[in-house]
């Protein structure tokens, strides 16, 4: 922020060194009206001057009174959020094995315990969390309700692979020991825009349940490569995330961010290191859209896919590549001999070609805010979508059904 240090406005003091003599009966009479103009002028002056020292202290607290309204307003707003979506925020206790290597050189493993949060979506106990919250090699699951209430009757109902580039898991919770679960109102992610405050609940550190963090959509459509921070020292690349200045810490993953109706519209996911500072990024609710409707309706983990390998379209990426189009999911050439086009996969299937460029997805253009794979993500296995190509500088139709995608 540019720092600004204000200047006050000169003083002026009327000099009287010039004045002019005067026959002394114009003088008197000159001397007296200047007598009586100044006294009309100080008095006046006076009286504007009590009249508008009065007044700046009346703006001063009209002003002071709408700064602690619109506070108090936002502070009751955040709380009332806060109450309504905290039922429906859950603690994750995970249990895993990590490889551990002896000063000998000797590998071996030890159970490793870390925390996360989850967002309860159905009554029946489905829980939607991060998939790094409950990766490979987790052993135990617990969760822990917003009033202290530890549920340990919890699994594990399916998460993505390490190498999708949607960081997601859904648990199920079994015996709820009489507890009523609430579930959480979700939102629409397409509506949000930058700008608009949002709301992060946690369970911050691994160690605050519950801990409530306000701020704002900074930006949206971003990638990042975010390090495990789990169990090992993987990395992985997410895209088309919301990006937030809303402070989210270690143990928030797989939280909610929600808007000012309590609505989920993101799931926390990641921070920024290094010396970025309150630079938090969530999951679109949805682009979970498929996985959590294969979930509630048949209690499977099915992501859906097309299965192409893609590359995102910009201005440079169209350069590079001598495309006029510049705005799509372009299926670039075969590269060390791996082909672009997943063999079997719906893509395959119905005649996607490399070198096509899809712009569209059931009429929704592909951008820097929504991603092939996140429009995808918003479909369910079995479902027919249209996809809009262009082929060598033609536009045509190509329908697809997509199947889940694979274990591997």
């Amino acid at each position: 922020m540019e720092d600004t240090n204000p200047k006050s406005m000169p003083h002026v003091t009327p000099s009287t060194n010039n004045l002019t003599a005067q026959p002394p009966s114009s003088g008197r009479k000159i001397r007296y009206l200047s007598a009586t103009f100044l006294l009309l002028a100080s008095l006046s002056l006076g009286f504007l001057g009590g009249w508008l020292g009065s007044d700046s202290r009346g703006n001063f607290a009209n002003t002071q009174n709408n700064r602690a309204q619109i506070v108090s307003t936002e502070s009751e707003l955040i709380s009332g959020i806060a109450d309504t979506v905290g039922d429906s925020v859950v603690s994750v206790n995970v249990t895993g094995q990590t490889e551990v290597r002896s000063i000998f050189g000797e590998r071996g493993t030890q159970a490793q315990a870390s925390a996360g949060t989850g967002a309860i979506l159905s009554t029946n106990g489905y829980v939607i969390t991060n998939r790094h919250v409950v990766p490979e090699g987790t052993t135990e699951v617990s969760v822990t309700l917003s009033d202290g209430t530890e549920l340990t009757d919890v699994k594990v109902v399916g998460r993505t692979a390490a190498t999708d580039t949607l960081d997601i898991a859904f648990l199920k919770i079994g015996d709820t020991k009489g507890k009523k679960l609430v579930a959480a109102k979700v939102g629409d992610s397409a509506k949000v825009e930058v700008g608009e405050k949002v709301i992060a609940i946690g369970n911050a550190l691994g160690q605050f349940q519950n801990t409530v963090t306000s701020g704002i959509i900074s930006g949206y459509g971003r990638s990042v490569t975010a390090g495990d921070g789990e169990f090992g020292g993987d990395s992985e690349t997410l895209q088309n995330l919301f990006q937030t200045d809303a402070a989210i810490n270690q143990g928030n993953s797989g939280g909610p961010l929600v808007n000012v109706n309590g609505e989920v519209i993101g799931i926390n996911t990641a921070i920024a290191g290094g010396d970025a500072q309150n630079i938090g990024f969530a999951i679109p609710i949805n682009d979970t859209q498929g996985l959590i409707k294969s979930v509630l309706k048949n209690g499977k983990f099915e992501r859906p896919f097309l299965g192409v390998r893609y590359v995102t379209l910009t201005d440079d990426y169209a350069f590079q590549f001598n495309l006029s189009t510049k705005r799509g999911a372009y299926v670039a050439p075969s590269d060390n001999g791996q082909s672009s086009i997943v063999p079997d996969s719906p893509a395959a299937k119905a005649g996607i070609r490399e070198k096509d460029i899809i712009t569209k997805i059931e009429g929704s253009v592909i951008d820097e805010r929504n991603s092939l794979v996140s429009l995808i993500g918003q479909r369910s296995v079995g479902d027919k979508v249209q996809l809009t190509v262009i082929r060598d500088g033609k536009t045509q139709t190509i329908e697809v059904t997509l199947q889940a995608a694979p274990r591997s």
